[in-house]
This record gives structure tokens, C-alpha cells and sequence, in this order.
């Protein structure tokens, strides 16, 4: 399984977890849709992936400049 693919030009990760049951990975993908991560649900050989990305939208910054 590759960790990373493109989907619609865009990177997404695997969460790392095989779901064997489409409804299993249908329920985890609603919790990171939920989380703000756009989600993609792929099946192969009977077994279910998850892809997810989420976009950065605020970086925070501690300390001072140098």
C-alpha cells in the first residue's frame, strides 16, 4: 500500500489503517471530515484505505524573531 497518492492533483495521506468493512471506513471518514480533512475512500483487493489531507490555514509563532 503507498502511503501517499494524488488524487484530483491534490497529495493526500493514508491514515495507516486497512478497514476491512466499507461501512467501518465510511464511519472514520465522517470523524476526519468532522476534523476539517478532506477524505478519499479507496477499495483494493476487498480491503478498504483511507486517504486524508488537510490544508494549513494558521501557523503560530513562539518566541522572537532573530
Amino acid at each position: 500500500m503507498e502511503l501517499a497518492r494524488t488524487f484530483g492533483g491534490k497529495k493526500f495521506m493514508c491514515d495507516g489503517r486497512v478497514y476491512e468493512d466499507r461501512r467501518e471506513a465510511e464511519e472514520v471518514s465522517q470523524k476526519y471530515k468532522g476534523s476539517g480533512f478532506e477524505v478519499e475512500l479507496i477499495e483494493e483487493d476487498g480491503q478498504w484505505f483511507l486517504f486524508t489531507r488537510r490544508v494549513v490555514t494558521e501557523v503560530v509563532v513562539e518566541g522572537k524573531p532573530i
